[in-house]
C-alpha cells in the first residue's frame, strides 16, 4: 500500500500516512485528525514549510481558491494525479483565501500556481490550470 506525509496541524509532527486507507489518518504523537482526502494533502501557513523541508518525497503543491474557476476545474485533474504517483510525490493543496501567507511565501501571483518542491528547494513552477496530460509529464520530468 502507498503512503504520504503530511504535518499535524495541532502538533506540528510529520506522519507517514496509508494512502486510500478505510481508516482514518490520525497523528500518531497527538492522535489528532489529519486533513487527507485520497492521496491529497491540505496544507496551510502552519503545517506547508515544514511539510516542505521534512518530507523524503518531492512535493507537489497546488495553491488555489474555491471561488477560481480554472482551480475547480483543474481540481480532478490534481486528484488523479495524486492516485497515479502515490507513494512518489506527495500532493498538497493550499487554499490562498484561508491560507494567505502560505501563498505569500510562495510568491503566488496568480492561482491556479503549481509549484514542485525535492529536498526542501523548489525545483519547478507553472501557473494556470494544466491538461491532465501535460500536467502528469510536467511532474515526471521534474522529481
Amino acid at each position: 500500500m502507498n503512503s504520504t506525509y503530511i504535518v499535524c496541524e495541532k502538533c506540528l509532527k510529520t506522519n507517514r500516512v496509508q494512502i486510500n486507507s478505510d481508516k482514518t489518518a490520525v497523528c500518531g504523537s497527538c492522535k489528532t485528525q489529519l486533513n487527507l482526502h485520497g492521496a491529497v494533502v491540505e496544507a496551510g501557513d502552519s503545517t506547508l514549510e515544514l511539510l516542505i523541508k521534512k518530507s523524503p518525497l518531492p512535493v507537489v503543491i497546488d495553491v488555489w481558491a474555491p471561488w477560481c474557476g480554472p482551480c475547480r476545474q483543474f481540481a480532478p485533474t490534481f486528484n488523479e494525479a495524486s492516485q497515479k504517483f502515490a507513494g512518489q510525490v506527495v500532493f498538497a493543496k493550499v487554499n490562498s483565501d484561508t491560507n494567505p501567507k502560505s501563498a505569500i511565501q510562495l510568491n503566488v501571483r496568480g492561482i491556479p500556481s503549481l509549484v514542485i518542491y525535492k529536498q526542501g528547494q523548489e525545483v519547478a513552477r507553472q501557473s494556470g490550470a494544466l491538461p491532465s496530460d501535460y500536467f502528469s509529464n510536467w511532474i515526471k520530468e521534474n522529481i
